[in-house]
């Protein structure tokens, strides 16, 4: 991690979070009136050196049974287009249990089944967008993003992160990448089989 990249984080967080508030308290009265509450939806995922933290996100699913792609609402598809489900994530920003770039912060549960090279992820914070995002989102298949997601905890600076939101922000406008062929957002990740020497 460069020198001053969390004193950027907080004053980026801080600057978003002013710009996004209106649209945010929209999207929240949206979920509201289509979902009911809870607005927020709260789940553990690893963070730094894989310690656990709840991640924020604005509720997109109906609660109940069934797979990811069943309860996902027309207004959540459109949340998740636009990111605007991500915005309270800005908060974890603030909190320090994010950064604004670096590798999406994945379930606790992979961690485990991280190959050597794949868990290098964890030696960074997690951020709102990264490598991977800047490649195509969820339609960046597993293999790629960890590898993408490790390059990144490699060589990591302030120019690097720049392209990246840049490339972010480019294949969000494009509403491309929302999520993987057939899921509503990306298939459970699996380690690859381990090949014989």
């Amino acid at each position: 991690m460069y020198r001053g990249k969390r004193a950027l984080d907080v004053a980026g967080a801080l600057v978003l979070l002013a710009l996004a508030s209106p649209l945010l308290v929209l999207a929240a009265l949206g979920v509201w009136g289509f979902l009911g509450r809870p607005i927020l939806f709260r789940q553990t995922r690893a963070g730094l050196r894989g310690a656990p933290f709840q991640v924020l996100k604005l509720r997109s699913m109906r609660d109940g049974p069934g797979d990811d792609a069943a309860r996902l609402t027309r207004f959540g598809r459109l949340l998740r287009a636009s990111a605007l489900d991500e915005v309270p994530q800005l908060l974890n920003v603030l909190r320090g249990e994010m950064s604004l770039v670096g590798p999406r912060p994945l379930p606790l549960a992979y961690v485990p089944r991280y190959s050597a090279r794949q868990a290098r992820r964890l030696e960074v914070r997690p951020g709102l967008c990264g490598l991977a995002q800047a490649a195509g989102r969820n339609a960046v298949p597993w293999a790629l993003r960890l590898r993408l997601d490790a390059d990144y905890a490699r060589r990591s600076s302030l120019w690097r992160d720049i392209r990246i939101v840049l490339a972010c922000a480019a294949v969000l406008l494009r509403g491309r990448g929302v999520s993987a062929r057939g899921h509503a957002t990306m298939p459970e990740f699996q380690p690859e089989p381990a090949r014989d020497v």
